[in-house]
Formats: structure tokens, sequence, C-alpha cells
């Protein structure tokens, strides 16, 4: 199918429930975002509803219709929508690869309607979630093998991994770390510091 094809029929749906006005409120949050002021409650609410209707539509393609969407705010300032009930682990896929396509065909939706990029974070039953406190705990793990063995190489992750694991461990002033090779075999190595 064309593009237009999948999306046409969520775009009328997103318009009407937004109101007829909605591209000059997108405008006004736009420049309020790319200001670097904070959006209010009702301009946070706006895209909220949009991202939430999109990824509904999205959901529907795979025959999921009636399951809940928590919205909230994350740690970084970005929204996060996670998605509960039905049969979603596909859409989770290997190592949440579809997840993460997911979550770029939301992305890209909303910068294409907003004509701004508003980070947006889409979860399945809160699978990045526990995964981000896998990987945390692999990094400390990893770290001390490091201090031990001198170097430890993990298996390869995706940047938002990679990322967590340089974060988890960059006030150990013991270990250091890089990133090395190509994706999807990049990697992070962990020294000891001596």
């Amino acid at each position: 199918m064309e593009e237009e094809d999948l999306m046409g029929s969520a775009e009328p749906a997103v318009d009407s429930a937004l109101g007829a006005d909605a591209t000059d409120e997108y405008a006004s949050i736009r420049e309020h975002f790319e200001g670097g002021l904070a959006l209010s409650d009702e301009e946070t609410d706006k895209v909220a509803d949009l991202a939430v209707a999109y990824l509904r539509e999205l959901l529907s393609f795979f025959g999921e219709t009636s399951c809940s969407i928590d919205e909230y705010d994350g740690d970084n300032g970005d929204l996060i929508l996670d998605v509960n009930g039905g049969d979603l682990a596909v859409l989770i896929g290997r190592h949440g690869r579809t997840l993460d396509a997911l979550q770029m065909v939301l992305t890209s939706l909303m910068s294409s309607k907003l004509k701004f990029y508003y980070p947006i974070t889409v979860d399945i039953e809160s699978y990045k979630s526990r995964r981000k406190s896998k990987v945390q705990r692999l990094a400390r793990s990893a770290a001390q093998r490091a201090k031990k063995q001198g170097r430890v190489a993990l298996s390869p992750m995706n940047a938002y991994e990679r990322r967590l694991v340089h974060l988890a461990l960059m006030d150990d002033l013991e270990v250091s770390t890089y990133s090395e090779g190509e994706d999807p075999n990049r990697r992070v190595v962990i020294t000891a510091v001596r």
C-alpha cells in the first residue's frame, strides 16, 4: 500500500478531534517549543491527543483496537505513551526493533503534522523501562568485571542502549567507556582506568 492510503484515514479523524483551527494552534505550539518556552498544559494536551490518535490508528493496522494508552512525561521532557492490553508481543519484536520502528513512524507523522520535532517515546507494556533497568544493571556488572579483567566488550546494542550504558557508568571514575564497530554490530567497550 502507498503511504497515502495507510494514513489517509487517520488525518481527517485527527483533525476533527482537534478542531478546524488545529494548524494555527500547532504554529503557536511550535513557536513556544522552539523558543525554549515551556508548553502550557493545554498545548501539551493537544500534542498528546494528536500522538495518541496517530498511535491508535497505527495499532489498528495490527488489529489492536481496544488497547489502553497511558501517557506521561518522561525524565527528559519527552512524552511517553505506554500501550497495554491486547496481543502486543509482535509489536515489540526481537530486541525491541519493531517497537523502535513503530516509534520512528509515529515520530515522523508527528513531525510532519506539527512541523517540528517533539520527543515521543512509545512503550509497550513497559518493555522499554524494564529493558532500561536491565541495561543499567548489565553496565554496572560489566564495569565490575572490567575493573578485574581490564577490558570488557558488551554485545552489540542500538544507539539508545549504548547511551544508557555510557550514562550509567559516567560517574564511575574507575572505568571509561567508548563505542566501537559499525551498526548493527556497534558495541560498548568498558575499560579499567589504571
